[in-house]
């Protein structure tokens, strides 16, 4: 079977389901919406299986280099006879392993909502929105040219802001998806001024004639945009840093990053699929698309790795405050993200320098297993203590020893012990930062070291520390959740089970993949390995980590409250996460509103409604002037006729004269 008979139906099968569930409404379709949507899920997510063991293992490898395929490509739109947008589906190590990233979490949160969604009123929009969702994830990762890229770019953005806001009569929902969407607006803004610049000097819209004219130093393209600049910056530089920008709002960096705390406000299983293995990991992909071009401009890799690395160290210093059990796990998401970039902007083409580049993605596939995971274990949690605050759990693991295991091994990988998968991904980081640059290192061994604080202490709290669930089911509920306990006992459906084991297995196994002899950032594989001596170090602060957060919060004791008072002020204003938002709103009232939007509506209301009403006023004082013309009486309009008649004749006259004369 050639690529081009199946390719389609990846992005397409989701779709369908989207418009399918859609066109029916809240009602209709309602028991069997979901069976629907995941069962078109599964057989997408088999043919990307396929797909990529196709590609991988029969005709993608050619000479010792894995080659890019374009089974599929429509000529849209022409603008010159050199300029064209032809929509296609790009096939090459990367994109290929997002197609099955994407594919997979997304049929196991399809099939763990089958039971925990089950009774909520808008089922069938649910998965219509998480169809859609998925669909244009697909679309992103195997766009062929950078215009198609931002076009589901922004249907990703769409699609995140209905699935946020899905509980739409709660205001903590609808505030967070505006939020989500007006930030990343905002970001999105320099990725399409970005991208315009780097097709302009291009000329061309195509990802791999884009990357071969931008990376051949003698190629009149390269010369041209690097020769010109803007304040001692080059026209690369600028067009780089730009894309860079729009990768930091969708991936939520530093200071991009205020929409994803408040974005767990949506049903769990969204937060599982969008905010830890899809949508966050859009602006690592994006680099990684673009990485040959982004290594030609070494300053913008510089800002890539800090803004990772700053993104790393902030979040996880806030996530060891939080309280809420979501939050934790978003700005755990945040700081693994930061671990990527940074990752990316340590690296550089070729041999050893490439490790950077292979790490960040298998960090992202190794992340999109434990971090969906624990999504969906918090959401079963949820469920049975009807709150997301840590002060209402505790001594679960006798009540839920099932969701207590799986939640145990998505800890033990995020927190990189061995064998689990997160050792593998974060160890090949750590050894790429420490060959480029200490400092960077240095950020990313301590980060680690919190990381496996924060989890455990999220661990213990939930499951060690005295039980504080009441022995009641009074239907009471946190924001943005279902009201009824899901089906099938206290820790869920079969189907939410059985999601939970696989993504335990892929949480303990996805490290054993040997990575680097597939994605490499010159598509020519080999095998890096990490020596072990590197890795005691890390492992040994993980644990001591660990043991730390265990001494303070696996039994009932005062140790954690002594240290939170010992701490004062420190504590509150890590707390509030620095008051970065805070810091936004005064911006945005203070300053934005009356600096910029009163004008603006001053303007708009004053001038530009003026003018308008000006032009409409003009125009009916004519048509009330004129109106006796209309006034249906036959004889004057015989005398109209007549009378035009006559000096249609007195005209030719007069012409007929002149011209003899």
């Amino acid at each position: 079977m050639h690529y081009a008979d199946y390719i389609l139906l990846i992005p397409l099968l989701p779709l369908a389901a989207f418009l399918l569930l859609g066109l029916a409404g809240r009602n209709r379709l309602r028991k069997s919406a979901g069976l629907i949507a995941s069962v078109l899920m599964l057989v997408s997510c088999t043919l990307a299986l396929y797909a990529a063991w196709r590609y991988f293992f029969v005709d993608g490898l050619v000479d010792g280099v894995y080659r890019q395929i374009v089974p599929v490509r429509y000529n849209w739109l022409i603008f010159s006879p050199g300029l064209s947008v032809d929509m296609g589906i790009l096939l090459d190590p990367i994109s290929v392993m997002m197609l099955v990233v994407v594919t997979f979490v997304s049929l196991m949160v399809h099939i763990f909502s089958l039971g925990y969604m089950k009774g909520e009123e808008r089922f069938t929009t649910y998965y219509a929105f998480l169809s859609l969702f998925t669909f244009s994830m697909l679309g992103l990762v195997a766009a062929s040219n950078i215009l198609e890229t931002y076009i589901f770019w922004e249907l990703v953005g769409l699609s995140s802001y209905l699935l946020i806001g899905f509980y739409y009569d709660r205001p903590a929902a609808v505030s967070a998806a505006k939020k989500a969407f007006i930030v990343t607006r905002f970001a999105d803004l320099g990725f399409l001024i970005g991208i315009l610049i780097l097709a302009f000097q291009a000329g061309t819209l195509d990802f791999n004639t884009l990357i071969a004219r931008l990376t051949d130093a003698g190629s009149p393209q390269f010369a041209g945009i690097t020769a010109a600049s803007f304040l001692g910056i080059s026209l690369l530089g600028w067009a780089l840093g730009l894309v860079f920008i729009g990768g930091a709002g969708k991936s939520a960096m530093f200071p991009l990053h205020i929409w994803l705390p408040d974005a767990m406000e949506g049903p769990t299983p969204v937060s599982a699929l969008i905010h830890a293995a899809t949508m966050v990991v859009a602006g690592v992909y994006l680099v990684a698309r673009l990485f040959p071009v982004f290594s030609m401009d070494p300053p913008v890799l510089q800002i890539v790795t800090w803004v990772g690395a700053l993104s790393a160290a902030f979040a996880a210093i806030v996530a060891c405050t939080q309280t809420d059990i979501k939050k934790v796990l978003a700005f755990s998401t945040m700081s693994q993200i930061g671990y990527m970039m940074f990752a990316l902007g340590v690296a550089r083409q070729g041999g050893e320098a490439g490790l950077g580049y292979t790490a960040s993605l298998f960090h992202l596939f190794t992340h999109a297993f434990f971090k969906s995971l624990l999504f969906l274990c918090a959401g079963s949690i949820i469920h049975v203590v009807h709150s997301n605050e840590l002060k209402e759990m505790g001594g679960l693991r006798k009540r839920m020893p099932f969701t207590h295991i799986a939640f145990l091994i998505g800890c033990l990988a995020i927190a990189g012990i061995p064998p689990f998968s997160g050792f593998f991904s974060k160890e090949e980081i750590l050894l790429a930062a420490w060959r480029s640059n200490a400092l960077v290192y240095g950020i990313g061994l301590v980060v680690s070291a919190i990381t496996a604080f924060y989890m455990f202490r999220l661990y213990f709290s939930i499951f060690w520390h005295e039980s504080r669930i009441p022995d009641r089911n009074d239907g009471s509920h946190s924001a943005g959740e279902a009201l009824s306990s899901p089906e099938g006992g206290l820790e869920g459906s079969p189907g939410m089970k059985f999601s939970l084991v696989v993504l335990s297995a892929g949480a303990l196994l996805a490290g054993l993949v040997p990575f680097s002899r597939f994605i490499v950032p010159d598509e020519r594989p080999h095998d890096s390995h990490t020596p072990l001596s590197f890795s005691i170090l890390p492992v040994s602060l993980a644990l001591g980590a660990i043991l730390l957060a265990g001494w303070l919060y696996r039994r009932g004791n005062d140790r954690a409250e002594k240290l939170k008072i010992g701490l004062g002020r420190l504590y509150q204003v890590v707390y509030q996460k620095f008051y970065i938002d805070e810091a936004y709103i005064f911006i945005t009232k203070k300053i934005v509103f009356p600096l910029v939007g009163r004008p603006a509506a001053w303007v708009d209301k004053h001038i530009i409604d003026g003018l308008m009403n000006g032009l409409a006023l003009i125009v009916a004082k004519v048509a009330w002037l004129i109106r006796g013309i209309q006034s249906g009486r036959l004889q004057q309009y015989m005398l109209y006729f007549f009378a035009g008649a006559f000096g249609l004749v007195l005209l030719f006259v007069y012409y007929f004269n002149h011209l003899h004369t």
